[in-house]
């Protein structure tokens, strides 16, 4: 379950990326709204998807709060799902992640 959580985990991201770089500037400066209504349901799709397979971690892998919450807030800043991912979840730093 640690391989799709990363990979949600940088899907997440980019899609973050996306939305705030590329599809809202278009929304509101080129006036094209498409690509935001689309990337804005993939990135919330995405997001649950996120949400959901960190909590059943939490409890699978017994994580404790402070490591929810610096997972969860990480997926609340820009590139914070890549700084998790190369900190804590890559295989060489899965030693920081059990301990």
């Amino acid at each position: 379950m640690l391989k799709i959580f990363r990979g949600t985990a940088i899907l997440e991201g980019v899609s973050y990326l996306l939305l705030f770089g590329l599809s809202m500037p278009l929304k509101y400066w080129a006036n094209i709204p498409q690509p935001n209504k689309w990337i804005g349901y993939a990135h919330g799709i995405l997001f649950i998807g996120y949400g959901v397979l960190l909590v059943l971690l939490t409890f699978e892998k017994k994580w404790g709060i402070k490591k929810f919450l610096k997972f969860f807030v990480a997926s609340l800043l820009p590139f914070g799902t890549f700084y998790i991912d190369k900190k804590y979840l890559k295989p060489s730093a899965q030693k920081a992640l059990d301990s």
